[in-house]
Order: structure tokens, then sequence, then C-alpha cells
């Protein structure tokens, strides 16, 4: 009788135990929907590699960062976010086109918002997971230059503090976890958030 008792106890276990790590997983999961359906990503192309292109690259990312800080601050969700981007491709192409004016360039600048692929990030005070996002991109020129990304809604790129990037995520729905893992302090929960994104960027 001890031995089937010992037995039935085990299979108890492992059950409670396995409930409890798909249970877990799950949260994990819905974490990984959380970005894919809440981040619109930011990605800015040179038109090449010279000092002059990557420069002037960067000068665009600020002046359209600061175009977009004070509209995207008063959208509470990524879909109010996306839409109101999509509906003002034109005036950041604008930016981004009397920058180069301003700064010498023959080159203009195309302007979407699309699904991208991304890999692993790390920035200041967080880091993202790979994976598939939607993206304002703006291409300069040929566009064969290295590239500049990060995070327009949130607005998690803005802050300097970490404080800043708490505040942000948690007014995009982020869960404490879920910050938590992009600020490194749930190493596991991270990796299997990237590793998620990695299959999402393989079968994209």
């Amino acid at each position: 009788m001890d031995g089937v008792f010992m037995f039935k106890l085990f299979k108890t276990c492992v059950f409670c135990l396995l409930a409890a790590f798909l249970v877990w997983f799950g949260t994990v999961l819905a974490d990984r929907q959380m970005l894919s359906d809440n981040v619109i990503r930011f990605h800015v192309v040179a038109n090449s590699d010279t000092a002059e292109d990557q420069t002037v690259k960067l000068k665009i990312r600020d002046g359209v960062m600061e175009y977009l800080l004070s509209a995207l601050e008063a959208l509470p969700t990524a879909e109010e976010a996306k839409a109101w981007l999509e509906a003002h491709l034109q005036e950041i192409k604008a930016v981004a086109d009397r920058i180069l004016a301003e700064n010498g360039f023959s080159e203009t600048a195309t302007v979407t918002v699309q699904k991208e692929t991304f890999t692993t990030r790390k920035y200041d005070t967080f880091v993202m997971p790979a994976g598939v996002y939607d993206a304002l991109r703006i291409t300069v020129g040929e566009g064969q230059g290295q590239n500049w990304w990060c995070v327009v809604f949130p607005q998690l790129c803005l802050p300097a503090v970490s404080e800043g990037m708490e505040a942000e995520a948690a007014g995009a729905g982020f869960s404490d976890t879920l910050t938590g893992a992009l600020e490194g302090e749930y190493e596991v929960r991270f990796f299997l958030l990237d590793w998620l994104g990695w299959l999402e960027n393989f079968l994209f």
C-alpha cells in the first residue's frame, strides 16, 4: 500500500507542477501577445554608411521624435497611435525631408507604417525581445546604410531613467512581470519572450 500511495503522490506532484508550469507559460504567451499588439517600433534607415549620412539619420530621428512627442502622448492605445501615424505620414515625411534639405542633402525620405521583423535590441534602461512588430519606418534615399530603431509607442525611448520607462510601460498596460522582464529582472521570462519573438521572425 505504501508503494501505491507514494506512486499516486508522485503522479499528483508531477501533475501539479505541470499545471503550474502551463499556467506560468500562459502568462508568458500573454506578455508576448501584449508586445505584438501594443508596441510600435521606430526604424530609421540611413542612405549609406558615410559619416554624413549617419549623422543626418540621427537628426531625422530627433526631429521626428520631437514632432511625435506631444501627439502620441495624448493617445491611450497602440491602435489609436498607429491610426494617427498612418494619417500623418506626409507630415512626418515633410519633417524628414526638411531636415535633409537643411543639411544639404538631395535625397528624400520614404515613410511607412508596416510590419517588420526585429532582432533582440538592448537600450539604456531596457531590452526589447525579437519579434514581428508594427513599425514607423523612415528610409532615407537608397536605404543602404546602418539603421536606428527604438519604440515610439509607448514612448519607451524618451525617458532618461528607468522610472520613466516603467511609467510609460504601465500606461500602455504592461504587467509588472513584463516590465521587469524588459528591464532584466526575470531572465528566464525574457529568454522565452525572445525565443517566441525569433520564432515569429522565422514564420513571418
